[in-house]
């Protein structure tokens, strides 16, 4: 449910964003993201699958880490319609972040250590297993609220991008357990579809609300007339 006295925030740059609620009364480091939302629902939805891919489509980057800007990543994301009242996405959202927070807790360890655990595909202990299954659910919903039910969920361990053997030896490959890269495409596709009807909704709109204030502005300007009677 909503909370008030909590607020959303992210790393402006991370390797594997991971979104947290942290107390509305802090006083917030510049390198943060706040949004100005409570919900379980609005969290669901920016740390899910359909909003990393846009993310990370529309981000730059520093080094081998995603840049958050909000301008490119946020304010430009098509929400599904009336995901504030959608009730699964409420209760998937509420639910991984809870296991999230008590699997940090129990570990005593950050986002950056749980989510490099939940990306590594020799890591298999029933904790990350069930964060992975948790984190599939609450994608179901979020394709489900855009009407998207034919869009699997299933993950693989992929690498990021490719590295030679020098640079293997030296550092750890770049897995990520995200989406095949045609699942991927397919959701980006739809989102910029939806995106693009938007713009086009509000500009039509737009233009539609200022013809008929020009015609209330002639209106006003013309003389009254007389009718007899």
């Amino acid at each position: 449910m909503a909370d008030s006295n909590r607020v959303p925030v992210v790393s402006r740059v991370s390797e594997h964003p991971g979104f947290a609620l942290a107390p509305s009364s802090c006083i917030f480091s510049g390198s943060l993201v706040v949004f100005p939302e409570s919900a379980f629902v609005f969290l669901a939805i920016l740390q899910s699958h359909p909003h990393e891919a846009w993310a990370r489509f529309f981000s730059s980057t520093l080094e081998d880490r995603l840049r958050y800007a909000p301008s490119d990543c946020f304010e430009t994301f098509p929400m599904p319609l009336d995901w504030e009242a959608c009730a699964d996405l409420e209760m998937a959202g509420e639910a991984y972040y809870d296991f999230r927070a008590d699997l940090m807790v129990r570990n005593n360890e950050g986002l950056t250590k749980t989510y490099n655990r939940f990306h590594d595909p020799e890591e298999d202990s029933p904790d990350i297993l069930t964060l992975r299954e948790l984190h599939a659910a609450m994608d179901r919903a979020v394709l489900d609220a855009y009407g998207w039910p034919d869009i699997p969920t299933d993950c693989e361990f992929l690498l990021d991008y490719e590295v030679d053997e020098e640079e293997s030896s030296r550092k750890k490959k770049p897995w990520r357990y995200r989406w095949p890269d045609d699942v991927r495409d397919e959701v980006l596709a739809r989102l910029l579809e939806l995106n693009a009807q938007r713009a086009a909704q509000e500009a039509l709109a737009g233009a539609s609300g200022a013809k008929a204030r020009k015609a209330k502005r002639r209106q006003a300007a013309s003389p009254e007339t007389e009718t007899l009677f």
